[in-house]
């Protein structure tokens, strides 16, 4: 199942409103198809892994319960798996969407298909944790990303630096964007030109994500006006966006934690003190205590001489 896992992770913000899943077939101790759900959401994980091969009697590692309701874009994958004759399938969690939850699994027993449910299911719901809560809350996973000095500062007040983070760190800030389905900054970017919001790393097949500037006014071309918090997940849920990553500024930052509404927090620390430079614009500690809940630590590691830190809110 973590294999299956990691190759969920490969449709990280290209699946449209379709979950990225990841599916494993495993025969006679071999593994003989690896699949996952391909751009734009079609053919979903299992039927890319069993394309052109003989899965009679194998086993399927699949990281959510396969769908059950048809589609003018295809079959369900628990009639596609059934008709190739596997004889097990492994999964890690139940489908949140209604329309299959549950019926998959039931559907694989009446075929008399062996099933194993809740494998490594800690892991995938925090893989889905966007679309499960996109279906039940109307509110996409937000991950907030945060470029910070030692001293807690997200630029030089004078602006004489553009960057305080060194390349490794920016090549991974543009292995976010590619993840992420909708990615928004605060109207003070519109200070001068805006961030492109684009994914530029060498050699990317990843569809551009959704670019959004939270302002009441006018924008540039490309890009969607957000007027306020409430309307960011009306328009993320209405097309179908899983994930959302919000870039700055300070003011949008301190917004978003006050309001409780980020789910991970990415901090990429600088070796650097800046002084008196931009931070979180507005942010009131006491605001903050009152936010109940505990941030789990997900990643620590160094990237190139910078330091980065993935927190998860834990509600």
């Amino acid at each position: 199942m973590a294999a299956a896992l990691a190759l969920a992770r490969r449709g990280r913000g290209r699946t449209g409103a379709n979950p990225n899943v990841g599916c494993l077939l495993v025969k006679d101790g071999r593994v003989i198809g690896r699949g996952w759900t391909q751009d734009g959401g079609r053919p979903h994980a299992e039927a890319t892994a069993l394309a052109a091969i003989d899965a009679t009697g194998a086993t399927a590692y699949v990281t959510l319960e396969p769908c059950a309701h048809e589609s003018p874009r295809g079959p369900a994958c628990a009639d596609t798996l059934i008709a190739a004759g596997i004889a097990r399938c492994v999964v890690a969690m139940e489908d949140p969407d209604p329309r299959t939850t549950g019926k998959g699994i039931a559907r694989l027993n009446a075929a008399g298909i062996e099933v194993t449910e809740n494998v490594l299911t800690a892991e995938a719901k925090r893989e889905l944790a966007g679309f499960t809560a996109r279906l039940a809350k109307g509110r996409p996973e937000l991950t907030l990303k945060l470029a910070l000095s030692l001293d807690g500062r997200l630029a030089m007040a004078d602006g004489r630096s553009q960057w305080i983070t060194g390349e490794p760190a920016r090549f991974y800030a543009h292995q976010l964007r590619a993840e992420s389905d909708l990615v928004i900054v605060g109207g003070g970017t519109l200070r001068g030109d805006a961030p492109a919001l684009t994914n530029r790393l060498p050699g990317s097949t990843s569809p551009q994500p959704l670019r959004a500037i939270l302002t009441s006014g006018q924008v540039p071309a490309g890009f969607h006006a957000i007027p306020t918090l409430e309307a960011l997940d009306s328009f993320a849920t209405e097309r179908g966006v899983n994930r959302i990553l919000c870039e700055g500024g300070g003011a949008l930052a301190s917004s978003l934690l006050a309001a409780n509404r980020v789910d991970r927090l990415v901090i990429l620390r600088a070796p650097i003190l800046i002084g008196h430079g931009i931070g979180l614009e507005g942010l009131n500690p006491a605001t903050l205590a009152d936010t109940h809940g505990w941030w789990e630590t997900e990643e620590r590691r160094a990237l190139g001489i910078d330091q980065l830190e993935v927190y998860r809110f834990t509600g």
